[in-house]
């Protein structure tokens, strides 16, 4: 079983909803990155989400696009994204990581190659937000031949005859989309996200994580109940804006705040569901 598989194996098991945290790599610089990334499983995270810094972040909201413009700026590539997994995993053998980010990055650096390297660093899925099932041959038959999960976006708009197909070309979980429109800018109301989730489950066994809007630690509670987890992205992001200095440099308590606001989601999360 791959790591993502084992993790939610185990958290289903144990009767636990996934907490799901999403930071850009290398925001807002390579050290500040790692020492969040390394201090997430200890505070409780389940899977993490990697966001490689990309110039033309079409899904992202304003608080993900500052914080990739800030990685870029700090020196981020996907090569040095990667050599982060490969730091990480000297550490953390067993806590899934899944990049997310677009294709043009992955195109740039070569598929084969990408597939290839991410694996070997220990890479376990990938979220390609601008490749649809449609176009999945782009990167698909090289993830699968690799071990890498590809993991799929579902949306409100995703309709019953195409809702199928996507599940399909889907690996590891579904990460369901719980709004129309681009992250971190409002949130879906508890009927929506309870009427969506069986509908998917109607067509998988996946895991569902429910991402998007996701804020507060009530908020992660409420997905994970409904659906297998919560994935925390902008609310995290801001929290790390918030501590930087006027030339957007970390300061001394910026890894612990982000630190004390994921305990404090992971918390909620792990309530007996």
């Amino acid at each position: 079983m791959s790591r993502i598989a084992t993790r939610f194996a185990a958290l289903k098991k144990a009767g636990r909803g996934a907490l799901v945290t999403y930071l850009q790599a290398y925001d807002p610089d390579h050290a500040t990155s790692l020492a969040i990334l390394r201090g997430l499983p200890g505070a409780g995270v389940d899977v993490i989400e990697i966001g490689v810094p990309f110039t033309d972040p079409m899904a992202d909201g304003p608080s993900i696009q500052k914080a990739a413009l800030r990685a870029l700026k700090a020196g981020a590539t996907l090569s040095r994204v990667l050599a982060m997994v490969r730091d990480f995993r000297t550490e953390d053998a067993t806590t899934p990581i899944v990049l997310m980010g677009y294709y043009n990055p992955i195109l740039s650096y070569g598929v084969d190659r990408f597939c290839a390297d991410a694996a070997a660093a220990g890479v376990d899925g990938l979220i390609v937000v601008d490749v649809p099932p449609e176009e999945a041959d782009e990167i698909e038959p090289q993830a699968k031949a690799q071990g890498l999960d590809m993991i799929r976006l579902i949306a409100p708009t995703t309709d019953d005859a195409r809702l199928p197909r996507v599940l399909a070309a889907t690996t590891g979980f579904v990460y369901y989309v719980s709004i129309t429109g681009i992250t971190g800018t409002r949130s879906a109301s508890t009927a929506d996200l309870a009427a969506a989730v069986p509908r998917i489950r109607a067509h998988t066994d996946l895991p569902i994580c429910i991402g998007f809007g996701i804020r507060t630690p009530a908020q992660a509670a409420e997905a994970a109940r409904i659906a297998d987890g919560a994935v925390v992205g902008t609310a995290l992001v801001d929290t790390l804006a918030a501590t930087l200095d006027e030339q957007g440099r970390a300061r001394p308590d910026t890894v612990r705040q982000v630190l004390d606001q994921v305990r404090a989601l992971a918390e909620a999360v792990h309530a007996d569901r």
